[in-house]
């Protein structure tokens, strides 16, 4: 599923001993990672996209992940490792055990235009469903007093605690008696069993009127849940019509995110990046960056 992109090759290298270099940049959003038809997308979509564009956030995080691929003694002891342990466990959790693996989704820049926020905007509580190591997590988690997450992962969990984030159980956290500035769910809707009923409970418990939801989605959405290391379809396999990225985005926006009750406040294209091995400097899907509001509705049926 993931894609390898320059895989230990010359031009890498090359761009990389120059990161100030416009060529640099030049040269990877030729891949199209941040590029986006705004005709393609639907009339209501179309003045919420944002542009981006590769970052100095981003920058450094694909820098350190070429370095990291070319530590070969370590790299073979993961994959060694990984080998060992993959009839066992997840990938999840064998690349938490090791300490590898960690996920970009947004820089910090990207994140306060998202949400129209400047570095100094503060709110109480932010919650990151699926959070992983925490990487992502921390990006987010200058703006908040407080910072809950879930994770599944044990070797994951203790990655959370380390870095002293409020750890909420998977069935816990809509049942807090307390409500969240900013919900995230990144890369999570395309693996859980039940996508509108994750969707509902998000917005029951977001603060009313000012509370958002920042939703990434991989596209084209493929949905599958990881059951004892094994890959089977969700229990509710959420359907996204279209065939381009623009015609999926328009149709989870106007009929996804409205079925559960959200509109949408801003989008943007983004590329998902996972830190890389002995074979690939780094692993990159095609994400679509969504921030969300409640509707008005009242009730919302997700059936």
């Amino acid at each position: 599923m993931w894609t390898g992109k320059y895989v230990r090759s010359p031009l890498v290298r090359s761009l990389f001993a120059n990161m100030g270099s416009e060529s640099e940049a030049a040269a990877i959003d030729s891949q199209e990672w941040y590029r986006c038809y705004p005709d393609l997308l639907g009339e209501s979509v179309q003045p919420l996209f944002i542009q981006s564009h590769l970052d100095s956030g981003t920058k450094a995080f694909l820098k350190n992940s070429v370095e990291k691929s070319g530590w070969m003694f370590t790299q073979l002891y993961h994959s060694f490792v990984s080998t060992v342990l993959s009839p066992l466990v997840s990938r999840t959790s064998i690349n938490g055990f090791l300490g590898r693996g960690s996920m970009f989704v947004f820089s910090q820049e990207q994140f306060r235009r998202l949400l129209h926020i400047g570095p100094e905007w503060r709110a109480e509580r932010l919650l990151d469903l699926g959070a992983g190591d925490g990487g992502v997590t921390e990006v987010m988690g200058a703006h908040f007093r407080e910072v809950y997450a879930t994770e599944v992962s044990a070797p994951m969990k203790w990655h959370l605690q380390r870095r002293n984030y409020k750890l909420l159980g998977i069935d816990e956290w809509q049942q807090t008696g307390f409500q969240y500035d900013v919900v995230s769910c990144l890369n999570l809707l395309d693996r859980c069993d039940d996508p509108l009923h994750l969707l509902e409970d998000i917005r029951r418990t977001l603060v009313p009127n000012t509370g958002r939801l920042i939703l990434a989605a991989v596209l084209p959405f493929q949905p599958y849940v990881e059951v004892g290391g094994r890959w089977q379809r969700p229990r509710e396999h959420l359907k996204v019509k279209g065939k381009t990225w623009e015609e999926q985005v328009t149709n989870m926006s106007n009929e996804v995110f409205w079925r559960a009750g959200f509109e949408v406040e801003s989008v943007t294209r983004l590329p998902y990046l996972c830190e890389g091995d002995m074979y690939n400097d780094y692993y990159v899907l095609d994400d679509a960056v969504f921030v969300l509001k409640a509707s008005e509705e009242t009730t919302v049926s997700v059936h």
